[in-house]
């Protein structure tokens, strides 16, 4: 059995969302423009995924959750490969490498099916 449930990884995705989209000012790396992009436009992306996920956290509820987990994985294996493959990872590497890991950790973890479908 995977350890995190969907309640939680719902509750991960949007304040790491928000996180990842906040990063560019917080670790000083909004003056490059790759960097800056990946970081909006992942954090973007995931708070839109969430909003559309059949689980706990979702609002229109219309992604399978399987759907959703697979996303998390290749969009964070592509997030922490991007400063190598954009070529900024001499500007700014580590809040790509940390937020594409944690990504991909949480697709892998998280158990495929809501147990409810109430966040409280």
């Amino acid at each position: 059995m995977k350890p995190i449930p969907t309640k939680v990884h719902g509750l991960l995705d949007y304040t790491t969302g928000a996180l990842f989209m906040a990063s560019p000012w917080l670790f000083d790396f909004a003056d490059n423009d790759k960097a800056r992009q990946v970081a909006l436009g992942t954090g973007v992306a995931v708070l839109g995924l969430s909003a559309f996920t059949d689980y706990e956290a979702g609002v229109v509820k219309k992604v399978p959750m399987t759907t959703h987990l697979t996303v998390d994985t290749l969009s964070g294996l592509l997030v922490a490969a991007s400063p190598w493959l954009l070529g900024f990872a001499k500007r700014i590497v580590w809040p790509h490498l940390a937020f594409g890991i944690l990504e991909v950790g949480a697709g892998l973890l998280t158990q495929p099916k809501p147990t409810s479908q109430k966040l409280i």
